[in-house]
């Protein structure tokens, strides 16, 4: 039986605006006050895990001992199969030092391009991963994984979403996560479904 949260106050660890927005909008239900690790000036710590699991646990933890405060630490990527599996855990080091998508984004395409991968949504394939780590200042911690499956476009198509989205066709659309309001994309995002395992074992 997973731990319900009932603190009023929540740090988001991530220094990313879009992601903490994104996730600040999903719990606005539940009368949670959201601070990010950004605006508390919390370090960000070596990701040194080899699963998706890992990570988020090694930062949810991270700020819960820095900041006293309880946690929802992500990692995610995307998995590219005909790239075995890259960028993955990898994903926002193929953006460069300025952390841009589209440098990530254009060096996907070099890679499929390099390995001849066909045009086609099956040879190309991909998934989007998110997994929460809700940490607690005891330490306490519960872990969720979702996924969305989809396959690689190019050119990029649209201008909502944030990261990858807009390379990224879900499977079953005819449009990009970042040609998808954002209803529309939480309603079926891999962050989306994390985030409604997460309510129903310890919001609901």
């Amino acid at each position: 039986m997973a731990r319900r949260f009932v603190l009023p106050k929540l740090v988001v660890a991530t220094h990313n605006r879009g992601k903490a927005g994104e996730i600040a909008t999903m719990l606005s239900p539940f009368g949670v006050e959201i601070v990010s690790a950004g605006d508390l000036g919390l370090p960000a710590p070596d990701e040194t895990g080899t699963t998706f699991e890992a990570n988020a646990t090694i930062k949810a933890l991270a700020a819960t001992r820095a900041s006293g405060l309880p946690v929802l630490a992500d990692d995610s990527g995307l998995s590219v199969h005909a790239l075995d599996g890259q960028p993955g855990l990898h994903t926002a080091d193929w953006e460069g030092p300025a952390r841009d998508a589209m440098v990530g984004m254009r060096r996907i395409q070099r890679e499929l391009a390099a390995r001849e991968v066909p045009d086609t949504d099956t040879a190309r394939a991909a998934t989007f991963h998110c997994v929460l780590a809700l940490a607690w200042p005891d330490e306490h911690l519960e872990l969720f994984h979702g996924t969305l499956d989809g396959s690689i476009v190019w050119p990029p198509r649209g201008s909502g979403g944030h990261g990858y989205d807009p390379c990224f066709q879900p499977a079953g659309s005819l449009r990009t996560t970042a040609e998808m309001s954002d209803d529309e994309k939480n309603a079926i995002s891999h962050r989306g479904r994390a985030f409604r395992m997460m309510v129903e074992a310890c919001f609901g």
